[in-house]
This record gives C-alpha cells, sequence and structure tokens, in this order.
C-alpha cells in the first residue's frame, strides 16, 4: 500500500507538471565545457554529470569546446536552443572574465538561465622557498621596501592568475614584475628553482608542492581559510582586508530555457551535490561545494551578477585585452 501511495502521488505530481517538464528530458544532454578534456574544470563537470544523469534518466555527456580563453565554448551555449538539451558548466575565468577580455558576441549575463552554484576554490599566493617574510604581510613590507624588484608568474593574458596579479599589485598597493608564462607547469618549475618569487594560483594546482615543502604558502584570499589547507591565513587576516578571488564553479542555460526545465535542473544538481560519493570526490580536488541554499538560479543569478559588476571594471581599469 505504501508503494502503491507513493506512485499515485508521483502521478498526480507530474500531471501538475507544465507540458515541457513532463516531457523533458527525452534525449540526451549536452553540458559543454569551454576548455580541453582533463583540467580541473572538466573534472568537476564529470563528478557532476554522473549522478546528474541517473536523477534525471538521461545521459549528460560532457562535451569539451576549447578556444580564445573559453569563450568559444561559453559562446555556444548562448547560442543553442533554448531547450534544456544545452547547458554551460564553467568557472569565474569562463563566465566572468573571458567576456571582458575577449571580443565576445554574447553578453555575460543577459545571455544565459542561471541553474545553480556548484562549488567554490580559492586562490592563494605562494612563493619560493627563500622569498623574504615569513608571513604575507612580511613580503609585502618587503616588496614594498623594494619596488619592482619582486617577480611574479603569471600564466596568459586575461588569466586567471594574471587577472590575480593585476588585483593584488592594484589594490594590494605594492610593485612587481609581472613574468608571463605559456602554462602554469613551465610557471611552477622556475617558482621551486627560484628563478621567480611568488604566483598568484589556484589553490588546488599548487597544494602538492606547498605540502612537499617545493614552495610556501602565504594567504588564501577568501574571507575563510580553506579547508584543505587550515594551517594558511586567509589574505584578511594578513592585513588586505577584501583581495577575495576564487575560481567559483556555476552551471547555467541558453537565454529563454523553460523555467520549469530550469527548475528540473537545478533540482537534479542539489541532488547531485548531496551525494557523499561527489561530495568527496570535490574533496579530493579542492572543491567546496556552495550551502544548499546558495544550489538555486536566484543565488546563481544574483552571485555572478556581483562578480561581473566587480571584475568587468578591474580589467577595464588595467587594459586587459585579447583580440
Amino acid at each position: 500500500m505504501r508503494a502503491l501511495g507513493f506512485l499515485t502521488a508521483a502521478g498526480i505530481a507530474v500531471a501538475a507538471l507544465p507540458s515541457s517538464a513532463q516531457t523533458w528530458p527525452s534525449r540526451p544532454i549536452s553540458m559543454v565545457v569551454p576548455l580541453p578534456p582533463g583540467g580541473a574544470v572538466d573534472v568537476l563537470a564529470r563528478v557532476l554529470a554522473d549522478p546528474m544523469q541517473k536523477i534525471l534518466g538521461q545521459p549528460v555527456l560532457v562535451e569539451n569546446v576549447a578556444g580564445a580563453g573559453s569563450s568559444i565554448g561559453v559562446d555556444r551555449v548562448a547560442r543553442a536552443a533554448p531547450d534544456g538539451y544545452t547547458l554551460g558548466f564553467g568557472t569565474w575565468a569562463n563566465y566572468v572574465v573571458a567576456g571582458a577580455v575577449y571580443p565576445v558576441k554574447y553578453d555575460a549575463l543577459r545571455d544565459f538561465e542561471p541553474v545553480s552554484l556548484i562549488a567554490d576554490a580559492p586562490y592563494w599566493i605562494v612563493a619560493r622557498p627563500s622569498f623574504p617574510g615569513k608571513d604575507m604581510a612580511e613580503m609585502t613590507a618587503w616588496i614594498k621596501a623594494n619596488p619592482g624588484k619582486a617577480t611574479e608568474g603569471t600564466v596568459g593574458e586575461g588569466s586567471g592568475a594574471h587577472i590575480c596579479g593585476v588585483y593584488l599589485k592594484t589594490n594590494g598597493h605594492i610593485d612587481f614584475q609581472m613574468v608571463p608564462y605559456r602554462g602554469g607547469a613551465p610557471a611552477l618549475q622556475d617558482l621551486m628553482a627560484g628563478q621567480i618569487d611568488f604566483m598568484c594560483d589556484l589553490g588546488a594546482n599548487t597544494l602538492p608542492s606547498v605540502r612537499g615543502g617545493q614552495i610556501k604558502a602565504y594567504a588564501v584570499m577568501a574571507k575563510e581559510r580553506w579547508f584543505a589547507a587550515p594551517e594558511v591565513p586567509t589574505i584578511e587576516e594578513m592585513g588586505m582586508p577584501g583581495l577575495y578571488l576564487s575560481a567559483w564553479s556555476g552551471l547555467w542555460a541558453p537565454k529563454g530555457t523553460p523555467k520549469d526545465v530550469v527548475a528540473k535542473l537545478a533540482a537534479a544538481t542539489r541532488a547531485a551535490l548531496a551525494d557523499p560519493a561527489v561530495q568527496a570526490r570535490m574533496k579530493q580536488l579542492g572543491q567546496a561545494p556552495f550551502p544548499v541554499a546558495q544550489q538555486t538560479p536566484e543565488a546563481l543569478a544574483a552571485f555572478h551578477k556581483a562578480e561581473v559588476e566587480k571584475w568587468f571594471p578591474i580589467i577595464k581599469a588595467a587594459g586587459i585585452k585579447v583580440e
């Protein structure tokens, strides 16, 4: 009787749904990652896609569409049919920075339907072990006493590491040289070798090197300490309040996707993020799921808007543009 009652209630609930929600999804869903396969963002998308397809009853296929600093993949989502079968998974660098740095045809806010915030992963300041200063306060004091002498490794024009360096230089009121690299691996190699002094990098990228003693971590660019390295103080604790930067991630659909379909996607995302196996894998990746209250379309819309309003002026003022 209990099973019969559940099925009857479920049947009534389905009958009450709008027609688009009743028929969706009836075929595979594409989750566009605007980066090459194998990277941290791609791995996180696949961690999320696996339980979502079980919840939705259709395959959720991760599609890598890389190029032009991720703007090609984001544009692919903006131009897709608003039917719930194309989703965009990405981070701050993809859905905020790319729209300010590259000559894109989409609007970072108006051309997408927010689905849910996914996870948060902070940037932090790391340095060669012999760099002066046992902490961030002493490091910045040394840089201020020796303007223009310290070197910071960055990765590509308009990258997260580059913008983080600009942000630190401008808002931290310190002067140093920025040394561009083609990728994070050679920059990290030079940092460990003492060829450059420090980097502003995604914590998950350099945590193993900090753990191994090849480099040292000065501060996490977040309001709270990072669960993966709780011994490292926040930037605020080091006397530089407000210098926050994280590679937060979210899920979007094309503008005009039916609200009932977006609601079903958001519910599936929340259920996937509640899976203990998903949470354990995210923790391994240095990612912290957003609180359940923020796993909603409304929360992502507000968060995304605030990030665009914060970073677009900073990027514009720094003259960062890739043609």
